[in-house]
């Protein structure tokens, strides 16, 4: 039935459409949100891992470092190439 405005009285006028617009656009965004955030905590922008370090990438920083001098370092280094 129809009211005096020429509305639906029972709502089912075009609210119908505009809501359903509405929840696309409102689920969308959420859908977004959560994509962003996961691509945030992974760091993924570029699709690559980062490269893991080998005990002699490690062992050529710490002693860059000056956390072990170059007697010691000569010694794991010929130890990890063996």
């Amino acid at each position: 039935m129809m009211n005096d405005t020429g509305n639906f009285a029972d709502g089912m006028g075009w609210g119908m459409g505009f809501g359903g617009l509405w929840m696309i656009l409102f689920w969308g965004l959420i859908i977004f949100g959560i994509v962003a955030i996961i691509k945030w905590l992974g760091n993924s922008g570029n699709g690559t891992l980062p490269k893991q370090k080998t005990a002699l990438d490690i062992l050529q920083e710490r002693y860059a470092r000056g956390e072990i001098d170059e007697q010691e370092y000569q010694q794991k280094r010929r130890e990890l190439e063996q």
